[in-house]
Parts: structure tokens; C-alpha cells; sequence
């Protein structure tokens, strides 16, 4: 994954809270971290649905510091030689596509910030820290990630690693949001989110989050910036495998095969490796976001 070296980055979509005072929140520790691993990699809002903001400081109440972002991560040069300026980089070319996307079928845009953070932060769904892994917060609708969890992908769950593994993460949290703007998320909310299994309301969400992160990978090397041109200049098929890779360490089956040593199909919350890696090749190789309607497939 390369990104054009003369593209401006534009850093204000990304809030840096990694070098604010404060220490780490505990959620829980043990079998408990267990338990937040296996359930809430990659997923929505983890402190559930009846979270509010009134209590909880978000990212208007917790501001970032940006300076070092501000002066590193100035174009896509930076995001080739840097994973601070990727991320931005990333960001970016996500939603330049969603906005052009949702205008072009008669809706509005709406950006979301992402946050990066150390070890712990406050946001609008409750206090989070790194083991809960990214996740978007529809409360104050942003993406948060502690970059840490890259390395996490790899070395503890075995993914290949790469840009590209690091685009399909941030770029399935803003399937999230897009499924947020287009009221997909109160439509599975009223299915029962909340249930557990492979055909579960909450798989079928997770799973189109996959597969729009495949829709923008289909069109990220076409999508024209602010410099009149793709952010995004070239994927290759190597980029995919390491996308698929990391789709299909985040596999539930995967993940409880790893942390408990059996697969409990009746718990699954994101859905097995096969079905992750399924939707995202059906969101790339069509481009299409309707080819992910989840929730109308008999079976995902």
C-alpha cells in the first residue's frame, strides 16, 4: 500500500490523546480481559447500548494534541515512511470515498474524528482502554484505537501484519459509522443486537462493516483527494492477503480457539474468519455497498 507522495494530509480528522496526563482505567483484569478480548475486538459502542454522553467526557470534552501530528504528517510522503501518518492517511481516503459515495446517492456525510490513545481515555460511551481493541462510538461518533493493537494483531493473533492490515482495521470502524448515518445500526438495534450466534443481528452488522471496508479498498486507488488525484496510489494483491489476514485473525473461531481453546458458535459476536473474509472479498471485488446488504441474506 502506497500512498501519492505529493497528497496533502489533512490531520484535523484525527485527534491525538496519546500524550495527555493520566493514567490507566480499569474495566477488568483476568478472565474479565479475556472476555472483553474475545467479544469486542473490532466492534461498536463496547459499554452497551444504554451508554449515554451526559456522563462521560468525549472527544468535545477531552481535547487532543495534535501538534506533533500537525507538523510530522504533512503528506502522503509522511504516511509511507510513518504509521502515526498512515493512520491519518487512511482516515482521509476512507471518508473522502464515503462522503463522495453518500452525496452521490442523495445523502449527506457526516466526519467522524478518530482518536489515538495510550493505554486508557475517556469517551462518550464510557471510560475505554487498549484491551477492548478499536471500536467506533456512536455516542459521539468517533473511532478510537490505540495503535498498540496493530502489533496485537500480529504477534498475539497471527495476522501478516502491513498497511493494508492497519487500512482494513480503521476502514471497517467507519463501516460502522457509515451503517450509523444510513440508520443500519437502530435497524439492527430493533432486530436484537444484543443476541449472539453466526446469524445473529450483531454478526450481520459487523459483517457489513467488513465488507464496506472491502467497498472502499475497491475504489481507494480511484478516489480523487484535495490534490486532484488518488491518496491512495497503488494495492496490490500482497495489500488484500494482509487485509484478509487480519479479517480472519479477528475471526470469532479464530480468537476463541486461541483464548480458550474451543469454538462456541452460539457466542459469536463479529463472526468466524470465513464469513469475515467473505463479506470484505464481496465488498472489494463488487465496489457496491448494496452488495452488502447482510440483513437481507438468508444466511451470511
Amino acid at each position: 500500500m502506497r500512498f501519492d507522495e505529493g497528497s496533502p494530509l489533512d490531520t484535523g480528522q484525527v485527534s491525538d490523546r496519546r500524550r495527555l496526563p493520566g493514567g490507566r482505567i480499569a474495566i477488568g483484569g483476568g478472565a474479565g480481559l479475556i472476555v472483553l478480548i474475545v467479544s469486542l475486538l473490532l466492534g461498536i459502542n463496547p459499554f452497551g447500548s444504554d451508554s449515554g454522553g451526559g456522563s462521560f467526557p468525549g472527544i468535545d470534552q477531552v481535547q487532543g494534541d495534535n501538534g506533533q501530528l500537525n507538523n510530522e504528517c504533512k503528506t502522503g510522503a509522511d504516511a509511507n515512511r510513518s504509521q502515526d501518518c498512515r493512520a491519518v492517511a487512511i482516515v482521509n481516503s476512507v471518508q473522502e470515498y464515503w462522503d463522495g459515495e453518500l452525496q452521490r446517492r442523495g445523502a449527506t456525510y457526516e466526519p467522524a474524528k478518530t482518536v489515538l490513545f495510550s493505554q486508557a481515555t475517556q469517551t462518550g460511551c464510557g471510560s475505554a482502554n487498549s484491551a477492548v481493541g478499536p471500536f467506533y462510538c456512536p455516542v459521539d461518533t468517533t473511532v478510537y484505537l490505540d495503535l498498540t493493537f496493530y502489533d496485537e494483531l500480529r504477534t498475539r493473533f497471527g495476522a501478516n501484519g502491513g498497511p493494508f492490515a492497519e487500512a482494513y482495521v480503521l476502514a471497517h470502524e467507519y463501516g460502522h459509522h457509515v451503517q450509523d448515518l444510513t440508520g443500519t445500526m437502530d435497524k439492527a438495534d430493533r432486530a436484537g443486537r444484543g443476541a449472539t450466534g453466526p446469524q445473529s443481528a450483531g454478526v450481520r452488522l459487523e459483517l457489513q462493516a467488513d465488507c464496506y471496508a472491502g467497498v472502499w479498498a475497491n475504489h481507494a486507488t480511484t478516489t480523487n483527494g484535495p490534490a486532484g488525484r488518488p491518496l491512495v496510489a497503488r494495492l496490490t494483491d500482497a495489500d488484500i492477503a494482509d487485509g484478509l489476514s487480519a479479517a480472519a485473525a479477528v475471526g470469532d473461531d479464530h480468537i476463541q480457539q486461541q483464548a480458550q481453546g474451543r469454538i462456541d458458535q452460539d457466542t459469536w459476536t463479529h463472526g468466524s474468519a470465513e464469513q469475515r473474509q467473505h463479506w470484505f472479498t464481496t465488498g472489494y471485488s463488487s465496489g457496491d455497498m448494496d452488495r452488502c446488504d447482510t440483513f437481507a441474506a438468508r444466511s451470511v
